[in-house]
């Protein structure tokens, strides 16, 4: 959290009068730049200019380049706004190579983890076990290990499901014994021995 009184070069407390003695310049020139837009400060709240310390070093590089250098105010205007291209692209810049140290470093993490996953598949596949089981089904098409018990088991263990017409009739008892008896000499005769 920022405190409010706390100021950066960017924070808006000069009023125009102030601004033009830092700068040395007039005060009427400062508000002919910010007319063309050369160095627009901040407002106040009654409408009144205010400038940051930033807009100061402005100012007093725009005296420079037009004083000493001879720029004309749309050069020293195109200057300014490719300095401060300039400046942005910096800050990207910065802010582009934190991302990429992070990166490295998530991928530095990620890579540690694999090569310890590939040290315990190793170790695993040496004693003999799978890491991590593999149902092979769907390749081969066989049923999968976890229903290969279920269809071994024998069909006489289960009672067999009452058929549609013995149902609608109500000739089924409540346990089910007759149809495990018709089951049992069904698969008599089949096998030929009654």
């Amino acid at each position: 959290m920022i405190n409010e009184f706390e100021l950066s070069d960017e924070t808006p407390v000069y009023v125009i009068s102030v601004a033009a003695q830092l700068s040395g310049l007039h005060p009427q020139t400062l508000r002919a730049y910010d007319r063309i837009g050369l160095v627009s400060p901040g407002r106040a709240a009654g409408r009144g200019r205010r400038y940051s310390l930033r807009d100061v070093l402005v100012l007093r590089e725009v005296q420079r380049l037009s004083q000493e250098e001879g720029v004309n105010l749309l050069g020293i205007k195109r200057i300014l706004a490719l300095e401060d291209e300039e400046r942005r692209s910096r800050l990207r810049l910065a802010e582009t190579q934190a991302e990429i140290a992070r990166l490295r470093a998530e991928l530095e993490s990620t890579r540690a983890v694999a090569a310890r996953l590939a040290g315990l598949l190793r170790n695993s596949s040496s004693v003999g076990r799978a890491l991590v089981p593999v149902e092979v089904a769907a390749e081969t098409g066989a049923a999968p290990a976890a229903a290969a018990p279920a269809a071994a088991a024998p069909a006489a263990s289960l009672p067999p499901a009452p058929s549609a017409a013995a149902a609608a009739s109500g000739n089924v008892p409540p346990d089910g014994t007759h149809l495990a008896s018709q089951a049992t000499t069904k698969t008599r005769r089949e096998a030929g021995d009654g």
